[in-house]
C-alpha cells in the first residue's frame, strides 16, 4: 500500500470521528457486561471550548475509550446545563441592544427569546468536544431544562417540600443587585481590597454638644440605622445606656442598645447597627426587637426609604454621602483599610446583604450520609487532599438558597391562592386538585392560583444529573437506572467541589440510597507558564480550536496531560502540544519505516532479532501492569509518561534499530510479523491518549475489514513477563551507549567495525545478549579477558569492564584523566553514603529496606573504585 510521506492529521481526524459516528461505535445499550459510566459535567449551554474544558474532558475520554477497550460496557452521557443567571444574563444584554428591557415583556414573551438564544447558541460546545475526538454517546445528549430532566427537578422539589425539608422563609441572604437574585454562600467569591474607614460622629438627642462617633466603611448605609450598640463591658460607654442618637442628615432617633457581639477594640467600640444590610446586625435586630429599614431597591439604587438620594446607586451614593457628612460637621476623619469584600461568581459585582423571602432546603439530614460516604472510603476522592476540603465544608453547612429571582429556569411548584396560602404540586393540574382538597372550595378554577414567579437555582437540577440522565427520578426502577447507577468515576474541577460535588452525593443516598459515583478525580486549573490564571483579558489563553487545527486533536490531548499532575495546577505552554504533534510524527514514521521494509519468507530470523523481541514483549507486559497502576490510582499522566518514553526510546529506538534489516536488505518473515504483533500492542495502549493516530496505522498495519475499529478492539493480554531480561536488557542498552560514546569521541563510524573485549564481574554483562551487542555495536568479535587490555578506551557496566581496542588510536593521558574524574566523583559519593551510615539516628530510625539501599549503594561504590583504580595503572 502506498503511505503518505507525512501525516496529515485533520484529514485523519475527520474520517475517523466520521466513521466511529456512522458506526455507533460510542453508544451504550444495558447488557451481559459490567457497566462503565461517566456522566460529563454539562457546561453552561450558551458556552464555548475553553482549556479546562479541554482538559477535563480528555481525561474523560481517556477512562472512557480505556474501560471500552479492557471489555466494558462504557457509556458517557453529555448534556449541557441551562445556566440560569449566566444565560438570563446574556439575553437580557441582547434585549438591551434591540432596545427592549425585560421587564415590557410578559414572562412568556421573554422565554421565548430566551429559547430561541439557547437554540441559536447552544450545543455548539459539544459539536467542538467532538474535534477533541470525544466518545460520548451522543444519542444520550441531556439538557437540565428539557422534559425528563425538568420533571425530575419538580419531583424532587415536591417530595422534599411533602417531607419537610423545603421551606419558606425571611432570610438575609447574598443579593446580586446586576442579575437581581439572591444566590447561595457557595456562589460569593471574597476579594481582598483597599478601602476606607470612615468615622462619623451622631448627636446625642437632648444633649447640647454631646457626640458619639461610630466607624463604617458604608457611610451609604447610615440612612438605614435603626440603633447604635455599645459592649455592656465598655465603661467608655455606660453614659449612654437608655439614650437615643440622631442619624446624620436625616435626624431619625435610634436608640442606643448594648449586646456582647460589639468588640470594644475595633474602631471606636460603638456600631452602628443596619439590621436590612448586615447579617451581624440582621441578628442583632432580632435580639433586641429593633426596626428594619430596606434602604436599597433590588438594582442596588437608593430607594425611596433611604429618604435622600434616592434612586442613586449605592457606590455613587457613598461618593456623595461623604461631602454631604463633611458639610454637616458629621464626618470625623477617614484611613485607610483593609476588608474582604464579597462578589457574585456570576456577574462579578458586590453583593449585598438583603432580607428577602426565599425558599430554603434544610441540609442536616442529607449532608449525614454524604459526609459519612466520603470518611469512609466508600467514594474515593484523587488526590486524597480534597476530602480535609470536603469534610470542612459539610461540617459547616447552612441550609440552601434555592429560590432564584429570574425567569430562565425551572419555576418553582408552589401555587398561590389569593389569601396568600399555597400548596405545592408538580402540575398545575395536581395543584388545583390540592387547592380545592386543602380549602374546600370545589368552585376554584386555575384563575385563582398564581404560580410563584422564582425560579431554583441551577444546582437543584445538575445536582440530579447522575440520576436524571437515565431517568431514574421519574422512573426509579427503570433497567437503564439500574445497570448504570452508581456511576463509575467523575473527573471534574475542585472549585465546584461545594456546588455540585457534595450536592450530588446528597442526591444520590437522598433518592436511591447509593453513592452517585466511586471515584472523584479533580483536575487542576489550566495556568500560564508565569502561573497565571488564563482569562481573555490577559490574552494568555489559547483557543482549543486553533491549538486542535495547529497541532492535531492527538497533539494537544498528550500535550495537555504532560503538565497535569492528579490536582496539581497545569501550567501550559504551546511547546506541549507541540512536543504532542512530534510524537505523532515519530509514531508514523516508525509505521512507514516498519511497513516500507521488504520481506523474504526463505531466511531465518536472526538471534538478536530474536533476543530484542523476546524483551520487549516483556518490556511491554511490564509497561502494561504498570499504567493499570497508575490508572487505579489515578496517575493518569504518569501512565501516558510511562507509554510516551517506551514507544520513543525503547520501541522507536532500541527495538527498531535491533531488527532493522541492513541497508536495502529484506527482513525474514517471523520477525516481521512478531514486530506487527507488537505495534498492533503498542497501538491498543496508545489509543485512548491518541485515539486518531493509532486508529489510522491500526487500519493499515494489518488486513481489516469493514465496520472494525481499534475502539472496540480488546486491549491485549500479556503473558507474565520475565524480569530478569529486562534488567539485562538495560546493561545491553549501557554497553552499546558505551561503545557508541567512545566511537563518537574518536570519530570513529558505524560502518567501521571494532573489537570488544570483557572482563566479567559479577553483574553487568550476560553472554546470551552478545548477538544484539554484535549488532548495534558494530563489532567484529567479542572477547573474554581477565585482565585488563592494553591500548584499549574502556568504560564499565555495574562490575564489569568493556575495552574497545582503538590500535594506535587511543589518548592514553586523556584515558587517565577521564579515569581520574569518575574515581573523584565516585570517592566523594561513597563518602556521602558512609555519612549517612555513620549517623546512629538515620540508621535506628529509617526504614529496614532504605538501610538496606544505602548500604548496597556503599557496596557498589567500593566496587567501582577498586575497578577504576586497577585501570588507571594498568594504563600508566
Amino acid at each position: 500500500m502506498e503511505i503518505p510521506g507525512n501525516y496529515d492529521f485533520q484529514k485523519v481526524e475527520e474520517k475517523w470521528y466520521k466513521y466511529w459516528m456512522e458506526n455507533n461505535f460510542f453508544h451504550s445499550e444495558p447488557d451481559n457486561r459490567d457497566a462503565y459510566t461517566i456522566v460529563i459535567p454539562p457546561p453552561n449551554v450558551t458556552g464555548v471550548l475553553h482549556m479546562g474544558h479541554m482538559l477535563n474532558n480528555t481525561i474523560q475520554d481517556i477512562l472512557v475509550r480505556r474501560a471500552r477497550m479492557k471489555g466494558k460496557n462504557a457509556c458517557w452521557v453529555p448534556g449541557t446545563d441551562h445556566a440560569s443567571i449566566a444565560t438570563e444574563a446574556k439575553v437580557v444584554a441582547k434585549l438591551k441592544n434591540q432596545g427592549i428591557d425585560k421587564y415590557d415583556l410578559s414572562r412568556d414573551e421573554f422565554l421565548k427569546h430566551a429559547w430561541d438564544w439557547t437554540h441559536k447558541h447552544g450545543g455548539i460546545i459539544l459539536e467542538q468536544l467532538k474535534k477533541l475526538g470525544a466518545s460520548c454517546d451522543w444519542e444520550r445528549t441531556c439538557f437540565t431544562m428539557d422534559e425528563e430532566r425538568s420533571k425530575s427537578v419538580i419531583k424532587v422539589f415536591v417530595d422534599l417540600y411533602n417531607k419537610g425539608l423545603i421551606y419558606r422563609g425571611v432570610r438575609m441572604v447574598n443579593w446580586d443587585p446586576q442579575a437581581k437574585t439572591a444566590v447561595s454562600d457557595e456562589e460569593v467569591i471574597y476579594k481582598e481590597e483597599q478601602s476606607k474607614l470612615y468615622y462619623i460622629k451622631y448627636k446625642i438627642e437632648g444633649a447640647a454638644d454631646e457626640w458619639v462617633t461610630i466607624a463604617t466603611t458604608r457611610p451609604e448605609t447610615i440612612l438605614g440605622d435603626t440603633a447604635v450598640c455599645v459592649n455592656p463591658n465598655d465603661n467608655r460607654y455606660k453614659r449612654l445606656k437608655g439614650k437615643r442618637v440622631l442619624v446624620p442628615l436625616i435626624n431619625r432617633s435610634i436608640p442606643v442598645i448594648e449586646d456582647d457581639y460589639v468588640e470594644m477594640e475595633f474602631g471606636t467600640g460603638c456600631l452602628k447597627i443596619t439590621p436590612a444590610h448586615d447579617i451581624n446586625d440582621y441578628e442583632i435586630g432580632l435580639r433586641h426587637n429593633l426596626e428594619i429599614i430596606d434602604t436599597f431597591n433590588d438594582n442596588g439604587t437608593l430607594s425611596e426609604k433611604a429618604e435622600i438620594l434616592i434612586g442613586t446607586d449605592r457606590f455613587e451614593a457613598r461618593k456623595k454621602i461623604i461631602p454631604m457628612l463633611e458639610k454637616s460637621g458629621n464626618l470625623v476623619k477617614d484611613e485607610e483599610y483593609k476588608n474582604k469584600i464579597g462578589y457574585s461568581e456570576r456577574t462579578d459585582v458586590v453583593i449585598e446583604p438583603k432580607l428577602s423571602t426565599q425558599w430554603f432546603l434544610a441540609m442536616e439530614k442529607l449532608a449525614k450520609p454524604a459526609l459519612e460516604s466520603v470518611e469512609s472510603g466508600e467514594i474515593t476522592f484523587h488526590p486524597a487532599k480534597f476530602k480535609n476540603l470536603y469534610r470542612h465544608w459539610m461540617t459547616n453547612l447552612k441550609d440552601w438558597c434555592i429560590s432564584r429571582q429570574l425567569w430562565w429556569g425551572h419555576q418553582i411548584p408552589v401555587f398561590y391562592l389569593n389569601d396568600g396560602s399555597y400548596v405545592v404540586a408538580e402540575t398545575p393540574e395536581d395543584a388545583l386538585l390540592l387547592a380545592k382538597e386543602k380549602t374546600g372550595n370545589q368552585s376554584l378554577t386555575m384563575n385563582d392560583l398564581k404560580q410563584d414567579e422564582d425560579v431554583l437555582d441551577t444546582w437543584a437540577s445538575s445536582w440530579l444529573w447522575p440520576i436524571s440522565v437515565f431517568g431514574g427520578v421519574t422512573d426509579p426502577d427503570n433497567k437503564e437506572i439500574q445497570y448504570y447507577y452508581p456511576t463509575s468515576d467523575l473527573v471534574t474541577a475542585p472549585d465546584i467541589i461545594f456546588f455540585w460535588v457534595a450536592r450530588m452525593i446528597m442526591a444520590g443516598y437522598y433518592l436511591r440510597g447509593k453513592e452517585p459515583y466511586r471515584n472523584v478525580y479533580f483536575t487542576g486549573m489550566v495556568r500560564d507558564k508565569l502561573r497565571r490564571k488564563m482569562s481573555k483579558s490577559l490574552g494568555n489563553s489559547p483557543d482549543p480550536l486553533n491549538l486542535i487545527s495547529e497541532y492535531g486533536a492527538d497533539g494537544v490531548r498528550v500535550g495537555m496531560l504532560f503538565c497535569s499532575p492528579a490536582g496539581g495546577d497545569l501550567l501550559f505552554d504551546e511547546s506541549l502540544p507541540e512536543q504532542g504533534r512530534n510524537f505523532s510524527v515519530k509514531i508514523w514514521n516508525a509505521f512507514r519505516l516498519v511497513k516500507n521494509w521488504e520481506i523474504d519468507e526463505k531466511i531465518q530470523q536472526p538471534l538478536h532479532s530474536q533476543l530484542a523481541i523476546e524483551w520487549f514483549r516483556s518490556k511491554l507486559a511490564s509497561v502494561s501492569i504498570e499504567m493499570d497502576n497508575h490508572f487505579d490510582k489515578f496517575r493518569i499522566s504518569d501512565a501516558l509518561m510511562l507509554l510516551y518514553t517506551t514507544i520513543r526510546d525503547d520501541f522507536s529506538s532500541w527495538l527498531l534499530e535491533t531488527v532493522k534489516p541492513e541497508y536495502q536488505q529484506p527482513i525474514d518473515k517471523k520477525t516481521y510479523f512478531e514486530l506487527i504483533e507488537l505495534f498492533d500492542n503498542v497501538l491498543h495502549l496508545l489509543h485512548p491518549f491518541m485515539p486518531f493516530i493509532s486508529e489510522e496505522i491500526w487500519q493499515m498495519l494489518s488486513p481489516r475489514k469493514d465496520g472494525e475499529s481499534i475502539m472496540i478492539s480488546q486491549m491485549p493480554v500479556f503473558e507474565k513477563f520475565n524480569p530478569d531480561i529486562l534488567a539485562d536488557f538495560e546493561d545491553v542498552k549501557e554497553t552499546i551507549t558505551g561503545i557508541r560514546n567512545i566511537r563518537k569521541a574518536n570519530n570513529i563510524p558505524y560502518k567501521t567495525r571494532v573489537a570488544l573485549m570483557v572482563n566479567v564481574g559479577t553483574k553487568g554483562y550476560q553472554p546470551k545478549f552478545d548477538p544484539v551487542l554484535m549488532k548495534m555495536g558494530s563489532l567484529s568479535k567479542i572477547e573474554i579477558v581477565n585482565e585488563d587490555a592494553k591500548g584499549a578506551v574502556s568504560f564499565r557496566v555495574k562490575t564489569s569492564v568493556f575495552f574497545v581496542d582503538l590500535g594506535q588510536n587511543i589518548d592514553v593521558d586523556e584515558e587517565i584523566k577521564k579515569l581520574n574524574e569518575e574515581l573523584n566523583y565516585t570517592k566523594g559519593f561513597l563518602k556521602g553514603v558512609d555519612k549517612k551510615l555513620g549517623n546512629e539516628k538515620f540508621v535506628k530510625n529509617a526504614p529496614e529496606s532504605v538501610v538496606d539501599l544505602e548500604r548496597k549503594k556503599k557496596a557498589d561504590a567500593e566496587e567501582k573504585i577498586r575497578v577504576l583504580e586497577e585501570r588507571i595503572e594498568a594504563l600508566k
